[in-house]
């Protein structure tokens, strides 16, 4: 016997095939239904779920962790496991009893809306010949009228036989565009899922939209099914309609935002061949801005004059103003405090204006109370529409052991983001500073530098608790030293991976790798600021911060502890998920600072492990780690850390 599922031509647009579910879709053998119908109905008849039957395994109790006063018992026929799973967790029985809507009007609701919840799960199962029954003590739920539900109901009894697991004879879809790819599951052999056809279907819809065919769509849908040999005939026909180019861009729900600008930073490529990856592309952009909370892109429904097709752009404005806090502690270094007030969109352009200011190591047990203070303007679509222009000023005063440092720096640049996950800058900076070696007199530095650097972040899902992907930056700085300071190059680059397993990535390995080095001038000429150092929490755990370095300087008063030219430094560390807000952390960190550059001349190591404990919170995690040496002899006790996200 064959059943025709029927010609389906759904509504345009991208919801593609059986966008509804399976509404369209009957099905005829031992029962049948219409998936969505007003008034479900019992499939077949006869009992197939009583506790005696071969194929029947129940489940009783109520809902799991409750003490429901309803029992409600699924029978299940057959051995598939995956499909007992999937009818129980989505049956809309157990979401009442879980939520503890037990009455008999709630427990009769929700039975006769789960005829077509529980048959769309065994159509997207491949099970096409099935009896469906769900009996109130006792009496089929689809016999009883909304208005007559019983005063109580004790018991629920769902009973399913599935029948066969159907599997396609044919999966066709056509015509498919260059390059299209389609799920590995459609195609003749494999179960005959509803969900694997709706991927095809929209698979195919999407090839052509990426070949400029905005307004392709399912023309038509064959689908029959063949009881005897339980095999589907699945075929697909799609229409992928003209190539078209993009129309007008016209935009609504900007207040404070200057249109023109507006339109700038979008950068809407007006003219040129449709392609859905320049939406995202518009999107991307207006989110980087951080001037909205909410970008809507919505493609016109009707075709302009010559093949053009207009977007319309929705726009939600933040507020304006923003404060934020940072905090970290360490029971050697300190406390460091910061906080920044910015304002998303100063002159009506998306102009930001940020203001930082940070006190660091509070309460120090080597170094003084280090004071950082900074103005920075970005303006984005300055240049072109992925590059923003800034211009900054930063001050900062320094207290480290063997030394004092005040700090200035004026810079403007340029940040380019080719992609979401790309980016690049590049600017010109004035620095200068004045370095007090307490008894031993003061030096001066001043440079012109040209910072340049890379930043490919592929971390998921957070920054601030990556469970896969890497991270990776290289910083390139040439500077021009100015009366006694040096000239040269200083490179640095920082690769972070992260790899995740077990359920839901309860597992986590994760390393870090750093290392730098400056070419040109001699340690004596070189800005203190860009010297390099190792220990604390940001390079080795359970050392004192900025602990390693040299005494390659010598003054009046003997030898004065710097940093040196050359550093390298590892992190390997494990995080386990213990339960949903509960996480632990091994880690080892270890580094090395030389002497000279190339990593060259004498060097120095030390190394730190720990234990820590994580607590998820809505903004990252919240870290407390507790570290002591296990190499060098930088440090000795047990250092103990606390900051908001993951050390890396």
């Amino acid at each position: 016997m064959q059943t025709n599922f029927g010609k389906n031509r759904p509504a345009r647009g991208r919801a593609g095939f059986l966008g509804a579910s399976a509404a369209a879709i009957c099905v005829a053998g031992i029962g049948a239904a219409i998936i969505g119908s007003a008034s479900a109905q019992s499939f077949g008849s006869g009992s197939i779920g009583s506790a005696s039957s071969p194929f029947a395994r129940l489940f009783g109790g109520g809902a799991p962790g409750t003490n429901s006063p309803v029992d409600l018992q699924f029978r299940i026929g057959g051995e598939d496991e995956g499909l007992e799973r999937a009818i129980r967790n989505g049956s809309l029985l157990t979401g009442a009893l879980q939520e503890g809507r037990v009455t008999a009007q709630d427990m009769l609701a929700a039975a006769r809306a789960d005829y077509a919840r529980l048959l769309a799960i065994l159509y997207d199962n491949g099970y096409y010949s099935n009896v469906i029954e769900i009996r109130l003590d006792g009496v089929e739920a689809s016999t009883i009228a909304p208005l007559d539900a019983p005063e109580v109901v004790r018991q629920v009894v769902v009973s399913i036989d599935p029948g066969p697991a159907f599997r396609y004879s044919r999966a066709q879809i056509a015509p498919l565009a260059p390059g299209t790819e389609l799920p590995n599951d459609y195609r003749a052999g494999e179960v005959a899922s509803t969900s694997v056809m709706r991927q095809a279907a929209n698979a195919g819809v999407e090839g052509w939209r990426q070949q400029s065919h905005a307004k392709a769509e399912v023309g038509a849908t064959d689908i029959t099914a063949h009881h005897p040999s339980a095999t589907l005939d699945s075929r697909i026909a799609l229409e992928p309609g003209p190539a078209l180019r993009f129309g007008r861009l016209t935009i609504a729900g900007n207040e404070r935002m200057n249109l023109r600008r507006l339109n700038k930073i979008a950068g809407f490529p007006e003219g040129e061949p449709f392609d859905p990856d320049d939406l995202e592309t518009v999107r991307q952009r207006l989110r980087r801005t951080g001037v909205f909370s909410a970008i809507t892109l919505v493609e016109a429904d009707n075709i302009g004059p010559g093949n053009t097709l207009d977007v319309h752009l929705t726009v939600v404005e933040q507020r304006l103003r923003r404060l934020g806090v940072g905090f970290e502690i360490s029971s050697h270094d300190g406390a460091n405090v910061s906080g920044y007030w910015m304002h998303r969109n100063l002159l009506g352009g998306g102009e930001r204006l940020r203001v930082d200011a940070a006190v660091r190591d509070i309460g120090s047990g080597s170094s003084g109370r280090d004071l950082e203070f900074g103005v920075r303007i970005d303006r984005p679509a300055t240049l072109n529409p992925d590059t923003t222009a800034y211009v900054e000023a930063r001050a900062a005063r320094l207290y480290e052991e063997d030394y004092d440092q005040d700090l200035g720096i004026l810079g403007i640049g340029f940040t380019y983001h080719p992609r979401d996950e790309l980016t690049a800058d590049i600017g010109l900076q004035y620095r200068r500073s004045r370095v007090d070696d307490h008894e031993d007199g003061t030096t001066d530095f001043e440079v012109l530098a040209l910072p340049m650097s890379v930043t490919w972040d592929r971390r998921e899902p957070l920054e601030t608790d990556a469970k896969r992907g890497f991270w990776l930056q290289g910083e390139l700085t040439p500077f021009t030293g100015f009366d006694e300071t040096g000239s040269g190059v200083r490179a640095l680059g920082e690769g972070r991976f992260y790899r995740s397993f077990g359920e839901d990535d309860r597992f986590t390995f994760a390393g870090r790798g750093r290392a730098g080095s400056i070419f040109g001038p001699d340690i004596e000429g070189t800005p203190r600021e860009y010297l390099f150092y190792s220990g604390g929490g940001s390079s080795v755990r359970g050392q004192p911060y900025q602990s390693l370095g040299v005494e390659e300087i010598t003054g009046p008063g003997g030898a004065i502890k710097t940093g040196g030219m050359s550093v390298a430094n590892a992190t390997a560390e494990f995080r386990f998920q213990v339960r949903e807000r509960i996480g632990l952390a091994l880690f080892a960190d270890a580094g090395r600072v030389w002497t000279e550059e190339a990593f060259g001349g004498e060097s120095d190591w030390h190394a730190g492990a720990g234990v820590g404990v994580r607590y998820n919170t809505p903004i990252g995690p919240l870290r407390f780690d507790v570290a002591g040496p296990v190499g060098g002899d930088t440090g000795e006790g047990v250092q103990v850390y606390l900051g908001l996200g993951q050390a890396f």
